[in-house]
């Protein structure tokens, strides 16, 4: 069982995250999008992507610190572990509390207005059941575990797991002794991985580089009289009637 969790698992959503992109990108390009809804509803949607994009920036990156970077290499830089372990949980807990609020709040846009609601997929409530589980999983974690709780030095196990599973040597004795909401967490985010290719998040690819040089959008002033409009549809109709005259 534990090589089916911390093994097969992992390679199978990795090859999903892989080949469900490239399906989605030959088969549906023109729903590689963010599916915007702006134009329904922006009072909510304007307060809560910007505090969700922001946290989850900085999720990612206090993840790739800890799950990418060894133990070994911050201590040769002369951090001491005990500062480490101090800014990234309060980094994590201030990050992470910012992404719950912006998650909150477009999760209960999609509740709130009705014309958002009318226009949310199947696809879009996985989406965010599985967004809500994570983070509440990673705070768990980061504040129960860490911040109130007595501490778990996941960079010694779980980072060490993590990294061989890319060397192709992945150690599932590191996890087993993990605690749980660790071990939820590990497996929920390589399903999330897996789920990907199929939502909304194909758009995170789709950086605009364009824009950096693609020549500016010129606006020209009419001059002149503006031309006629298109004519009425009863002035199209009577100009289709013509007279009837009364022959001997």
């Amino acid at each position: 069982m534990n090589t089916l969790i911390w093994v097969v698992l992992p390679y199978a959503c990795l090859a999903v995250f892989v080949a469900g992109h490239v399906w989605r990108w030959r088969h549906d390009q023109f729903g590689w999008t963010t599916h915007t809804s702006q134009l329904l509803e922006n009072r909510l949607l304007r307060l809560g992507s910007p505090m969700f994009h922001l946290g989850a920036f900085g999720v990612i990156a206090g993840h790739a610190m800890g799950l990418l970077i060894p133990a070994s290499a911050t201590s040769a830089l002369g951090i001491p572990e005990h500062l480490y372990h101090e800014v990234a949980v309060w980094g994590g807990t201030i990050t992470g509390v910012v992404m719950v609020a912006g998650l909150a709040l477009l999760i209960a846009r999609r509740f709130v207005s009705g014309r958002v609601r009318r226009v949310t997929t199947t696809m879009d409530k996985v989406l965010y059941v599985f967004l809500a589980a994570m983070v509440v999983l990673g705070m768990t974690a980061t504040v129960g575990e860490n911040l109130f709780g007595p501490g778990y030095d996941y960079r010694e196990t779980i980072a060490v797991w993590f990294r061989g599973v890319f060397w192709f040597q992945p150690h599932t004795s590191l996890m087993t002794g993990a605690p749980l909401v660790y071990q939820l967490h590990a497996i929920g985010g390589f399903l999330f991985l897996a789920l990907w290719p199929f939502t909304r998040l194909v758009h995170v690819w789709s950086a605009p580089l364009a824009y950096l040089w693609r020549p500016y959008v010129v606006y020209r002033a009419r001059r002149g009289a503006a031309p006629a409009g298109p004519p009425a549809p009863a002035v199209v109709r009577d100009a289709g009637r013509r007279p009837v005259r009364s022959g001997h």
